[in-house]
């Protein structure tokens, strides 16, 4: 009989050994495809099989897994997004490939991009931020007022809180702007102009359609948001845990993510 395989894209040095793990409590061989094995000390601790491959080259993660497909009966594809989120979105794409359950990878590409995510829940009413897509530095200041200073500046793209800041003046403003935009104010990048709104800040935990739990946490002072701690579960009502719980099921329905 073949030895199932649990195929990982990419590595998580805190995540990662807990997949590893699991999958070996179900079976599964797991083995990793990276761009660097060498960055996730658990493989070698572990001796897991590791397999160096440009994993933002989809034909090149196909190639491969069709050659593991030889050896092993893959039970499925999954992968850690960190910072890129388009991992996720390359995963979509190989489980539909091979024909193994997995989320729609056009569902995420669009959620990637967080002007366009933004467009879809504004679709399906539900309640944000005022924000703006800027394109470039003029466009940056120009929006900044209208929607009102203190305003949140970052890239439409990424995720990790990489290039948030809270800018309290048309001064912090110009600065973080010519930051995003690499010293280069002629460039022309998208960056999102968002309203500030301040109060608690939850995070719901979902895995299908269902709602596993909701954490709340605090960030370090302002202007950069830095997780400094997390409560899970949040010290909520039962009416504050169905309200939060319903919004982000809207939220889910809107960006069409119901899997995983």
């Amino acid at each position: 009989m073949e030895q199932r395989a649990l195929i990982l894209i990419e590595g998580h040095r805190a995540n990662g050994p807990l997949y590893v793990r699991a999958a070996q409590r179900l079976g599964l061989c797991p083995i990793t495809l990276s761009a660097d094995p060498t960055q996730y000390d658990y493989l070698a601790a572990e001796k897991l099989e590791a397999i160096q491959v440009d994993s933002g080259n989809l034909d090149a993660l196909i190639r491969e897994c069709s050659r593991l497909s030889v050896r092993y009966d893959i039970a499925g594809i999954t992968g850690f997004a960190g910072s890129d989120e388009s991992v996720s979105a390359t995963v979509g794409k190989l489980c539909q490939h091979f024909d193994l359950p997995g989320p729609d990878p056009i569902s995420i590409e669009r959620c990637c991009d967080k002007y366009t995510q933004r467009q879809l829940l504004a679709e399906a009413d539900v309640p944000m931020p005022a924000y703006r897509l800027a394109a470039n530095a003029t466009e940056v200041q120009s929006f900044a007022a209208e929607v009102g200073l203190p305003v949140v500046l970052k890239p439409a793209i990424g995720s990790g809180s990489i290039g948030v800041r809270l800018c309290r003046n048309v001064e912090e403003v110009a600065e973080h702007t010519n930051h995003l935009l690499g010293g280069d104010l002629t460039q022309s990048s998208p960056i999102l102009v968002e309203e500030f709104a301040q109060g608690p800040y939850y995070c719901t935990h979902i895995m299908g359609n269902e709602v596993i739990g909701i954490a709340a946490a605090d960030f370090s002072p302002p202007p950069h948001f830095v997780f400094h701690q997390c409560i899970c579960p949040a010290p909520l009502s039962d009416d504050e845990h169905r309200r939060i719980a319903d919004l982000s099921l809207r939220c889910l329905r809107a960006l069409d993510l119901g899997w995983g």
